[in-house]
């Protein structure tokens, strides 16, 4: 049965609420315990629908799986019974890509379905197929897509240029490489947190990488990889969520375990829109009563805020940022570069009364401040989601929000961890 949530707006949020552990680190790190036959042990792992999906994958080639704590998943994979990925599993997450370099590293086979996830525009898998053959693989395309490694069944070191630095193609490439004796180094290498947190997993558990945080990465692999424990990093989307509902609200809301590190660009991007963020030490402070004001380029011309491969703003924002900007005074224009169906969800802002011309699929210019009106809304998509709530919980009147269950798949128990800061929202069937 499907849930929506009922949102009453114009309360603001107040309180301490610490981040779940990142979404896009636990999935790739779930992938790799398929690189070992030893135990790996998660530790604060969100228990969101994308990691359960992803639980299951690694079942359905093998592996015991268990939750051993409330955010504990313990995996052994002492052997591998099929190659082949389950279809129906696939279709329902876009990460289920990321079992293919474990499993043709360890196997030298892997017959992968295309991915499915969130509709946000073409998602090219080429990346990581050019990167499996420059280890000396070759691949064929069906129904599904079937990957060999060289003859004797073990990828080959080199050093591989990645043709964009896709998050995912850089992590199913080092995850390939740490189990493929010698050295290989990927260059134009993505370098997001996340990425960086599957490389100190690695490192763990037996392989050696240079570069972690940079966009080369040079990964000596091992002929055996063992068991670990890893805590996953905090989610800074979360944290970026959790800012921008604050800030909407004029509420005093202080978030706790943060990585600074992780923020700086998160940061300067809500600074653009005049929302204040105060670190003391690992908490982040959203001040209350803020007067959002867009700060302008020099010569009062209208700023851009766009997305790019990290360091720079994450495309997982920028439905954040739109919500945000409603509320600003001013006008800023939002460039998302990397998917050209982010931000068709904002013809769902503007039927709550926000101002926003959609230029093109990339780009978006809003102008604040809008008076917003409850509506009833359906959520396309985990960030588009997030954004929705932003705007339901400073609107006027009562918000319904729909298709529940993408927001589920990226925030664990969202209403709840609400309501624990003030805010009036009731999950319902629909």
């Amino acid at each position: 049965m499907s849930e929506q949530l009922v949102i009453e707006g114009g309360i603001p949020l107040t309180g301490r609420i610490r981040p779940e552990g990142n979404k896009n680190a636990a999935l790739p790190l779930i992938a790799a315990t398929l690189l070992t036959d030893e135990e790996v042990r998660l530790t604060n792992v969100p228990r969101i629908r994308d990691v359960e999906v992803m639980a299951e994958l690694v079942a359905d080639v093998g592996a015991d799986v268990s939750w051993t704590g409330p955010n504990e998943l313990t995996v052994r994979a002492e052997r591998i019974a099929r190659t082949e990925l389950d279809r129906r599993l696939c279709e329902r997450i876009r990460a289920s890509i990321l079992c293919a370099g474990p499993l043709l590293a360890r196997e030298g086979r892997v017959e992968v379905p295309p991915p499915g996830g969130d509709v946000i525009g073409r998602r090219r898998i080429d990346t990581h197929l050019h990167a499996f053959c420059g280890m000396g693989a070759r691949y064929e395309v069906d129904r599904g897509i079937r990957v060999e490694a060289p003859d004797g069944g073990r990828l080959v070191p080199g050093r591989v240029f990645l043709d964009e630095p896709s998050v995912t193609g850089t992590e199913n490439a080092v995850m390939a490489a740490a189990l493929s004796p010698g050295a290989t180094t990927f260059v134009n290498a993505a370098c997001e947190p996340h990425v960086q947190d599957l490389c100190r997993m690695l490192a763990q558990m037996g392989a050696r990488i240079d570069g972690i945080g940079s966009n080369v990465l040079t990964v000596h692999g091992a002929d055996r990889l063992g068991g670990c424990t890893f805590e996953v990093g905090p989610d800074h989307i979360e944290v970026a969520s959790f800012v921008g509902l604050a800030a909407v609200t004029g509420g005093d809301v202080v978030i706790e375990g943060i990585e600074p590190e992780d923020l700086l660009s998160i940061r300067f991007a809500f600074a653009r829109l005049g929302v204040e963020c105060v670190v003391e030490g690992r908490d982040l402070r959203v001040p209350p009563g803020q007067s959002l004001e867009i700060v302008d380029d020099i010569g009062g011309q209208i700023p851009k805020i766009e997305d790019g491969p990290w360091p720079q703003v994450p495309a997982d924002i920028t439905s954040i940022l739109v919500a945000v900007a409603t509320q600003a005074k001013g006008t800023v224009l939002i460039h998302e570069k990397m998917f050209e169906n982010r931000l068709v969800f904002t013809d769902k802002l503007v039927s709550m009364g926000a101002r926003i011309v959609l230029c093109d699929p990339h780009r978006a210019l809003i102008t604040g401040p809008a008076r917003l009106r409850g509506e009833r809304v359906d959520s396309p998509d985990i960030r588009a989601g997030m954004a929705m709530l932003i705007a339901a919980l400073c609107a006027e009147g009562t918000t319904v929000v729909g298709n529940v269950g993408q927001i589920d798949r990226g925030y664990e128990r969202i209403d709840e961890r609400l309501r624990s800061l003030g805010a009036r929202v009731e999950r319902v069937s629909a």
